[in-house]
């Protein structure tokens, strides 16, 4: 399976995106969320493909795009549960493999199974959207760490574990296992480096 290169990503996002503030918003993300896998993967011996990590990260939220007009305003009328299957859709259009296409639709909070679509009326096809593979887990689990918010923040492991406590206690069960597995990462390079608070409380 050939890979996209560095390059070919970033002119697909471009290709997507309404605005380059809307580009920069989601491009810059995606860059965070490798950096977050990387601290994860470093000094730890795991069976992962580095590279394929690597795009998975860079393109897991290529279908946040559509939620944008070309004013680069929020399109209010969409659900944002469903950027994943719109990702998903974009990279499947573009002739990516499943491989690929799966970190789209399958990051979204820990893992959305099919009872969480019927149970809570999801707008989304009645099917187990959770991480199969390694380096999908590492994508899901590492996004966990940045919000796309204004301002952008990143997020510390007891935040988000507050969070996902309001949509069950399985799901944080299911983020506990993920930092058993690969840790809790120190962003604070990150931070001097991006320039993005961590979050401050508990505010969403």
């Amino acid at each position: 399976m050939q890979l996209p290169t560095y390059q070919e990503i970033e002119t697909l996002h471009h290709k997507y995106a309404p605005t380059a503030e809307v580009f920069d918003s989601v491009f810059t993300h995606c860059q965070i969320v490798h950096d977050i896998a990387v601290l994860l993967l470093s000094g730890r011996s795991l069976d992962v493909d580095a590279e394929l990590v690597r795009i998975g990260c860079l393109l897991h939220d290529i279908g946040v795009y559509p939620f944008f007009d070309s004013s680069g305003h929020k399109r209010e009328e969409l659900n944002y549960i469903t950027h994943g299957i719109r990702g998903e859709e974009i990279l499947r259009d573009e002739g990516f493999s499943e491989t690929i296409w799966r970190f789209a639709s399958h990051h979204t909070g820990v893992g959305l199974t099919k009872q969480d679509v019927v149970s809570q009326g999801l707008p989304l096809p009645e099917e187990n959207f959770e991480a199969q593979t390694t380096e999908e887990l590492l994508v899901m689990y590492a996004d966990k760490f940045h919000s796309k918010t204004q301002p952008p923040y990143f997020n510390p492991y007891a935040w988000y574990k507050d969070y996902a406590a309001k949509f069950g206690s399985d799901k944080v069960t299911k983020f506990e296992n993920m930092a058993e597995q690969f840790g809790i990462p120190d962003v604070a390079p990150l931070v001097e480096k991006y320039g993005h608070q961590i979050r401050p409380d508990a505010t969403l």
